[in-house]
């Protein structure tokens, strides 16, 4: 891991681009669920405050290797909640046959 400054953009750029998906998607596809696109983006900016805050109040200060894994707990909760809102984005799209 680069720093903490690098991880909150990372945070940052990651959701930004879920969110943004949400949003094309509910403009692309009038067929597609509104409400539900919207509890996703919700979800996206809850789940970006959530991991801004645990970035900024660090468990173990002191400990290097306890601050090492807690972050990489950080970036699987980033990974996971990006993944976990565009597969319920991509549930919202029916498929034409």
């Amino acid at each position: 891991m680069a720093s903490l400054r690098q991880l909150k953009k990372d945070i940052d750029f990651l959701l930004s681009l879920v969110l943004e998906e949400c949003m094309y998607v509910a403009h692309a596809y009038p067929e597609a669920d509104k409400e539900k696109i919207f509890e996703i983006a919700g979800k996206v900016i809850a789940s970006h405050r959530e991991l801004r805050l645990k970035v900024n109040h660090l468990n173990g200060k002191d400990n290097p290797k306890l601050v090492r894994e807690y972050l990489r707990k950080v970036v699987d909760d980033l990974y996971k909640s990006a993944d976990t809102a565009l597969e319920d984005l991509a549930a919202t799209i029916k498929p034409v046959h």
